[in-house]
């Protein structure tokens, strides 16, 4: 009988735009450093409905999803296991508080980002400005 086999986790990253900048949360657990708000999807949660989930959890923000951006599946994005995730670009509105497993949550504007970005959340952030200063997604994301 062979192995049996290993899939990569999926998971989601919530890019939230409000007034002054995009939410990120300081890591309460391993890797350390500054994220996106994002987690793993649950058995029988679509992955819109773990967005909503995970930046309520994580922010204490309700927010309005805008669009699907891209779906990043480096198997070393991230340093503990293979995961993929699919990130959501959303809106909300308030002050966020960090909840669940973040330490805390706050607003970086894009030009003054906090150090160091946890996964490849740096990565994701790049091709997010580039995306909003007018970039095409086929520029930005080459198969």
């Amino acid at each position: 009988m062979g192995a049996s086999p290993r899939n990569p986790l999926p998971t989601v990253d919530i890019i939230i735009e409000t007034a002054g900048g995009v939410v990120l949360i300081e890591r309460g657990n391993p890797p350390p450093g500054w994220a996106l708000p994002g987690g793993f999807v649950d058995y029988g949660e679509s992955l819109e409905a773990a967005a909503r989930r995970e930046a309520a959890e994580e922010t204490g923000l309700a927010v309005t999803l805008v669009e699907q951006f891209h779906t990043y599946s480096a198997p070393d994005r991230d340093p503990r296991h293979h995961s993929l995730s699919t990130v959501f670009i959303a809106r909300a509105e308030g002050i966020p508080h960090g909840g669940d497993d973040a330490r805390r949550a706050q607003v970086f504007p894009l030009d003054r980002l906090p150090s160091p970005l946890a996964f490849d959340h740096g990565r994701i952030l790049d091709d997010y400005r580039r995306y909003r200063g007018g970039e095409s997604r086929s520029d930005i994301f080459t198969l």
